[in-house]
């Protein structure tokens, strides 16, 4: 692997201390019982530490270079599948699964975002993520309301579930060394959790809210969740509406959604 050639591309720094991977699968909770999805193979020091603990990966690796080293790991519990896993339905994912599974993947930083909200708003299947990102998304994950880093990704995984970060992990860890430091984060999915509510309609509304974030919440509604003011006012009242949208909390934004769906549009 000494040899490969890094694309900046596909955000390839890999991992190689043993002891760190082991711990980011313990930190996963994966079992002998468990089957588990990798995104992004690598050079597969990873995918090895998993499958010493999984009873089966599924690993995706978009760089078709990386096949011959990855096959030659000989791991027989293993099963590589070199396509986009972006850009693949998510039935053909899942149907490598024979129920519910593991997500444990060193994300690349350019589909941080869109993988976790295709899991997310796609899957019921998926039990938990346990990923590692860069530090500043990992604090947008984890973020507490009133906080710069609070916004949409933060209440959107929240609804969905709960997210704890398990361990910082320093830039010299990885090979070539990026310009930024890494966390581990687990998402736990409770599907449950808000059965009630119309999670499309939740994270249209949610992301109306943020749209402009120096706006109240009076703006936002009005112009990007198409609200006559009149109407707003009437159901919210001044008081929710005259503030910004990181002044409230997940529980908070459910209620609000709730009242909002009263108004005929």
């Amino acid at each position: 692997m000494s040899g490969h050639n890094f694309k900046k591309k596909f955000g390839q720094n890999f991992l190689t201390d043993k002891n760190l991977l082991d711990a980011i699968v313990r930190d996963a909770g994966v079992t002998e019982n468990d089957e588990v999805l990798e995104i992004g193979s690598g050079a597969g020091a990873l995918t090895t530490a998993i499958s010493n603990y999984a009873k089966r990966t599924v690993s995706f690796e978009i760089d078709k270079e990386l096949e011959f080293d990855l096959l030659a790991l000989n791991l027989s519990n293993t099963t590589f599948i070199f396509e986009d896993a972006l850009k693949k339905p998510l039935g053909d994912i899942e149907k490598y699964f024979d129920g519910e599974y593991k997500l444990v993947a060193n994300l690349p930083y350019y589909i941080t975002t869109p993988l976790i909200f295709k899991f997310l708003e796609e899957s019921d299947r998926i039990r938990s993520m346990t990923i590692m990102v860069q530090k500043e998304v990992a604090d947008r994950i984890t973020s507490n309301k009133g906080g710069k880093d609070y916004g949409v990704l933060t209440i959107m995984i929240a609804f969905y579930g709960s997210a704890t970060i398990t361990r910082n992990v320093s830039r010299k860890m990885f090979y070539p060394v990026p310009n930024v430091d890494s966390a581990v984060v687990r998402i736990d999915i409770d599907r449950d959790k808000f059965k009630d509510v119309d999670k499309k309609g939740f994270s249209q509304f949610i992301k109306a809210c943020f749209s402009m974030r120096r706006k109240t919440l009076l703006n936002n509604l009005s112009s990007g969740y198409g609200v006559d003011k009149t109407k707003l006012h009437d159901v919210l009242g001044a008081n929710i509406l005259s503030k910004r949208a990181e002044e409230f909390d997940l529980y908070e934004f459910v209620e609000i959604y709730k009242k909002l769906k009263t108004i005929k549009r």
